[in-house]
């Protein structure tokens, strides 16, 4: 399933100068991994962000955001934002930076060998 390359490009802008930064095709989509740590993704038109589980509802609560179900339960610590959301440049560095904050406090997920 294809994903907004125009959305892919204003994520590179906006994480340009992140340490260790890839992407990654997964999940249908795009993820864009900071620190070896999944922090930001586009899936089909909406952003992805890997925000704090405690913060999760009341990111609930804001314009254009809701829960990211991919396996059909809602995934805690992962929220999609339609356009609505994100179309301002304030919206949208909000939900970079959020991600971002979270990104430089979550463990990396161990790998396997």
């Amino acid at each position: 399933m294809p994903y907004n390359e125009q959305l892919a490009i204003r994520i590179r802008k906006a994480l340009a100068g992140q340490p260790a930064l890839e992407e990654k095709k997964m999940m249908g989509g795009l993820t864009f991994m900071v620190d070896g740590k999944m922090c930001v993704g586009v899936m089909k038109d909406e952003l992805m962000c890997r925000i704090a589980p405690e913060e999760y509802a009341a990111a609930l609560q804001r314009k254009g955001c809701h829960e990211m179900a991919f396996t059909g339960r809602p995934l805690k610590g992962f929220v999609l934002i339609a356009a609505e959301g994100m179309q301002a440049a304030a919206d949208f560095n909000y939900w970079i930076q959020h991600a971002l904050a979270y990104n430089k406090v979550v463990p990396a997920a161990k790998r396997k060998k």
